[in-house]
């Protein structure tokens, strides 16, 4: 149990496309709008441990393809979030916009690579098959659920503590262009 414990804390507290965002959200929301993107992280990724311990994660080995597709829609969606971060303007100069809801990040995760891999590797390393087997995909589930929410906490409060510092249009537009570069950075990592 502690080793689950461990990895689920380094692949939720690391940065990914997820913890980005998460920063980005902090940033342009404040924390407490921004609780439903947390939350909606762990509802995707329970979906794809169960997706992969019903025997997804053999359909990606046997068709590679499928897991060209969900790199490109990854990709595509990283690289239109560094647009949009890109261009963006100060948070209180934009008040149409709206933080990633909870469905919306739950869905992310099914093109979200960084996320099929950890439940891939999760399935394989701590679900071992034999009875109890669903109560062990289940089991890690709960742990991502309670490890990683703390860890995603850190990278959104990490990007409101930024929001308050950032009193200047100068400062504002370097962190802006910093996290409009980091997805594009992470989506072209995708392919290596």
């Amino acid at each position: 149990m502690s080793a689950l414990a461990m990895y689920a804390f380094v692949m939720s507290i690391t940065p990914g496309p997820n913890n980005l965002m998460l920063t980005t959200s902090g940033l342009a929301f404040g924390l407490t709008r921004t609780w439903p993107h947390i939350l909606g992280i762990p509802c995707g990724v329970a979906i794809q441990l169960a997706a992969v311990g019903a025997g997804l994660g053999a359909i990606f080995a046997l068709e590679p393809r499928i897991q060209i597709g969900l790199k490109l829609v990854g990709t595509l969606y990283l690289l239109w979030l560094a647009f949009k971060l890109w261009r963006a303007a100060a948070p209180s100069d934009a008040p149409m916009a709206k933080p990633i809801g909870f469905l919306q990040a739950a869905a992310f995760q099914l093109v979200n690579p960084k996320a099929w891999l950890i439940a891939v590797t999760a399935v394989a390393a701590f679900v071992g098959p034999g009875e109890g087997y669903v109560v062990r995909i289940v089991l890690v589930g709960a742990v991502f659920t309670l490890v990683g929410l703390p860890c995603m906490a850190v990278w959104a409060a990490f990007g409101a503590g930024l929001r308050q510092w950032l009193s200047s249009p100068g400062k504002l537009l370097v962190v802006n262009r910093t996290m409009a570069a980091l997805p594009a950075i992470t989506a072209g990592q995708f392919w290596l």
